[in-house]
């Protein structure tokens, strides 16, 4: 995938649907493969991020930290993003993906909602809510809540 250019350090927050959208595939694009160095930029210095049970952090060098580890166990990570709902500066998405657990080898998948909270046109609060599992086990509602 191409990477999309973002928005120079110090602009606006997105403000119109199609803003968003190339916003968001900016993001998915930096994904694939791994650019940690272009995911940290995209994060204001005192970053909050909350992230599915991993407890709360804070800051650029800790959210390099947690895409580092990602990088390391996600071999392979393939991403699809789509944008959702734009607020005042507020917007979210929906992704669904991919990759190979490094450990284990096993194929896994993936599906979460992410809620960005933008300021200076860089991401200063993400909160992430998502499911993931082996990729060849279909799982029902039953067996979840077992």
């Amino acid at each position: 995938m191409t990477t999309i250019p973002l928005a120079k350090p110090g602009d606006r927050n997105p403000r119109t649907i199609e803003e968003c959208r190339s916003f968001v595939a900016y993001v998915e694009s930096l994904f694939m493969p791994w650019n940690v160095d272009a995911l940290v930029d995209g994060f204001t210095e005192d970053c909050v991020v909350r992230f599915g049970i991993v407890p709360e952090f804070r800051g650029r060098e800790a959210l390099r930290g947690f895409f580092m580890a990602r990088s390391a166990k996600q071999k392979g990570y393939r991403l699809k993003k789509q944008f959702r709902t734009l607020m005042n500066d507020t917007m979210t998405n929906i992704w669904d993906g991919e990759w190979e657990d490094s450990g284990t080898g096993r194929l896994m998948k993936g599906f979460g909602v992410e809620v960005w909270t933008m300021r200076g046109g860089k991401i200063a609060v993400w909160e992430t809510a998502f499911n993931s599992g082996p990729a060849d086990e279909a799982l029902d509602v039953s067996q979840m809540l077992k």
